[in-house]
């Protein structure tokens, strides 16, 4: 596996490894993650889209952010969004003349097509290149040599920028997509952590497992049973409590009090 870790490893307990390919855009979810699980470190794990399959595999990520097509007998998958594709030119190439292309405006254009392509053609645009690229970097590296154009997802586009290239939306060109994947077998806690992060759960969601709910106050506070809180008052001549309303009462003729009027 070529990937490499972008956060330190934390050896203070487990932690949950996330692969994901070029263009996924992880980072919106890690950061919640780390808002919620602080202790739990999340290691990001960059992989080429052929090396992901067998990374999630062997064990060496938990989960992955991954482009279709999965082994869906092997890998549970969640589709999390859906990318536009656009075509990578020159900044002088007459097709940035219009904000939009189709693929028949490519139809004579040579485009190359890398041996990591992920838009699954049934057949390629445009006229094909001598020899194809072993990769997309080294595809853009051609285009921006004035040798054919480059259709991708427009994430990739923008990973492999240059202030001399530019790119335009195809409007009828294939898309693509990222998924979420992880080994079915291996449908851990962490796993289910991240799904509910990705699917817009709450924190005390009833379905997400990342923190408890904390007691309502009346819980912390119960009154020992068979007791019932008194609020104190005044105190009766005979020793007893006199309730509020009782105590707002005038008190009854006693003694050395004006006599009763007998009639």
């Amino acid at each position: 596996m070529t990937g490499t870790q972008e956060t330190p490893a934390d050896t203070s307990g487990p932690g949950f490894r996330l692969a994901y390919v070029p263009g996924a855009t992880p980072a919106k979810w890690v950061r919640i993650w780390r808002e919620r699980m602080p202790d739990v470190p999340l290691d990001l794990v960059q992989v080429t889209a052929a090396e992901v399959p067998d990374v999630l595999r062997r064990g060496d990520a938990d989960a992955g952010l991954v482009r279709p097509p999965v082994d869906r007998e092997y890998f549970s998958a969640i589709p999390l969004y859906t990318e536009k594709t656009v075509v990578v030119v020159p900044k002088d190439h007459v097709v940035t003349a219009a904000d939009e292309v189709t693929l028949a405006d490519l139809a004579d254009e040579i485009v190359q097509h890398p041996l990591d392509d992920v838009l699954g053609w049934e057949r390629p645009p445009g006229q094909p290149a001598f020899e194809r690229p072993a990769s997309t970097a080294d595809a853009i590296e051609l285009v921006a040599a004035g040798v054919g154009l480059l259709v991708v997802p427009m994430s990739l586009a923008r990973l492999h920028h240059r202030k001399d290239l530019t790119y335009r939306t195809v409007t009828d060109a294939p898309e693509s997509s990222v998924v979420l994947a992880w080994p079915q077998e291996r449908t851990t806690d962490q796993v289910e952590d991240f799904i509910g992060i990705v699917r817009g759960r709450t924190v005390n969601s009833s379905r997400g497992r990342t923190q408890e709910p904390e007691k309502k106050a009346s819980e912390k506070k119960k009154q020992p049973a068979g007791k019932k809180f008194v609020k104190p008052g005044r105190i009766r001549q005979d020793g007893r409590p006199q309730s509020k309303r009782s105590a707002n009462k005038p008190p009854k003729n006693t003694k050395g009090g004006k006599p009763r009027k007998r009639s």
